[in-house]
């Protein structure tokens, strides 16, 4: 055999060796790489939520689900904003100054539309889900009770805009989560232009 012959079928060797050895590599890395992309669960446990507000009656309170977590939207009356003021003196942080809302919802609404409240339906104390109870629950609330809501796991109170009331174990306010509106009847829970 010549020694151009012998170096050209070593060279195709080569290549072809080379070629499998590459192909096999790649063929255990792309699944490798390929299990260190988050699950389309895990990408849907992120991704903002649309809710349809229209047909949310004053008074009405909906409950949404975003990242595993109950997201409430409340839309509130001309009765329940003015008892928001009534209890400024009652909660620890009536200003809202721990921030736990984006900087939008910073206000005495806590909330970007006075009539629509938005929180994390999760207690800040130990992670349970208070209940909604209505201003005509004084029998069981007392007699100054505006409404709002109360963590039956261990009595923290919250008002009409997610404030924690004064001696509760929780220590902050209900988060308001990143939220805009798509429209006059859509919010869009998750994501916002404005930024916190």
């Amino acid at each position: 055999m010549s020694d151009d012959k012998f170096n050209s079928t070593r060279r195709n060797l080569i290549v072809a060796t080379s070629a499998v050895g590459g192909a096999a590599g790649l063929g255990a890395a792309v699944p490798f790489a390929w299990s260190w992309w988050p699950s389309e669960r895990a990408k849907a446990a992120g991704t903002p939520v649309e809710a349809d507000i229209s047909r949310l009656a004053p008074g009405e309170l909906a409950v949404i689900e975003w990242r595993g977590k109950p997201v409430w939207i409340m839309r509130r009356t001309k009765e329940m904003l003015e008892a928001i003021k009534k209890v400024d003196d009652k909660v620890t942080d009536p200003k809202s100054d721990v921030l736990l809302q984006p900087g939008y919802a910073k206000n005495e609404h806590r909330s970007i539309k006075p009539e629509y409240l938005v929180l994390i339906g999760i207690c800040t104390h130990l992670g349970c889900s208070p209940q909604s109870k209505p201003a005509e629950a004084k029998a069981e609330m007392g007699a100054d009770w505006e409404g709002g809501f109360l963590c039956a796991c261990h009595g923290s109170k919250f008002d009409l805009a997610g404030r924690v009331y004064k001696g509760a174990p929780a220590p902050v306010n209900l988060e308001v989560p990143p939220h805009m509106y798509l429209s006059d009847g859509s919010i869009l829970i998750g994501e916002d232009k404005k930024g916190a």
